[in-house]
């Protein structure tokens, strides 16, 4: 589903933490470098598997909905693995877009397009076939309390997609107050503190991956990068008068303990450096209580 951007949502109040978008038309208006790194392993792609038998079929896509933002769509499991270690690869659609499935063998559901306005197109491998593989996804299965809205997943042919190599992942721990980088052979704390989700508006735990990064006009941000995930509130259906609710890395004079809506908010130095990293890179959230 392509969407198309309208006026930017002035900045909410002090609490403000899940993130807030471009207002899309026919919808209701609602890097500095870290210190020296310590040595970490660098993933290495994973083996590729024999797994499900090729599919080979031409089937017509263009009713299906896109893995978006706010696409809500019952058909996506959600991840049996959110703690699963990443491949190291990242897939896009090699064409306009990719079907979509729940499993292989069954049609597709949804579509993975090559380019949207609000990202989610580079997405993570987390299983590697032969002839398939399992990515993680933008949208949700269903909504809070009508449905789960955990991060969602679905398999998309080899042949249908591009795959690349990204090394990176970022850890972050709620329990221990912390946030880690790991790639490219190294472990790289970024600067604390930062804060997270309340207790009745949690941040949502697991794996989920980078799906967009911009510089947006709300004044909480203080000019700073937006990096939103692919993953949205596990309590809010939608946040400030839209039918979204995405967690984001970004910038508050606020950012310490458990006070946000969801989103994750760092200092200055932590924002600017989180935003360097690429697409589709992986991003764990441990517990409070792991």
């Amino acid at each position: 589903m392509t969407i198309i951007a309208a006026a930017l949502v002035a900045a909410a109040a002090a609490v403000t933490a899940v993130a807030l978008w471009p207002a899309p038309a026919g919808r209701a208006a609602d890097a500095t470098p870290a210190p020296a790194a310590e040595p970490a392993p660098s993933p290495s792609p994973s083996p590729t598997q024999a797994g499900y038998p090729a599919d080979d079929a031409t089937y017509d896509v263009a009713g299906l909905p896109a893995t978006e933002v706010f696409s809500v769509i019952p058909g996506l499991p959600t991840d049996d693995d959110p703690f699963g270690d990443p491949t190291g690869l990242v897939a896009q659609a090699s064409g306009d877009a990719a079907p979509v499935f729940a499993e292989p063998g069954g049609d597709p559901v949804a579509v993975l397009p090559r380019e949207q306005r609000y990202g989610g197109t580079t997405v993570p491998v987390v299983e590697r076939q032969e002839h398939w593989l399992k990515v993680l996804v933008a949208g949700r299965q269903g909504l809070p309390g009508s449905g789960d809205p955990s991060q969602a997943i679905g398999w998309v042919r080899a042949g249908d997609v591009a795959v690349t190599e990204n090394a990176h992942r970022v850890d972050v721990d709620l329990a221990a107050g912390t946030i880690a980088i790991s790639g490219a052979g190294e472990r790289e704390a970024v600067a604390g503190p930062f804060a997270w989700g309340a207790a009745a508006t949690p941040t949502a735990v697991g794996r989920s991956f980078i799906m967009l990064n911009e510089t947006v006009a709300f004044d909480y941000t203080r000019g700073h990068p937006m990096v939103y995930l692919s993953v949205q509130s596990p309590t809010l259906a939608g946040f400030d008068g839209q039918d979204q609710a995405t967690i984001a890395f970004h910038y508050h004079d606020a950012h310490e303990g458990a006070i946000s809506n969801g989103c994750l908010r760092l200092g200055a130095e932590a924002i600017d450096r989180i935003a360097q990293l690429p697409l589709g890179t992986p991003v764990y959230v441990h517990g409070a209580d792991a």
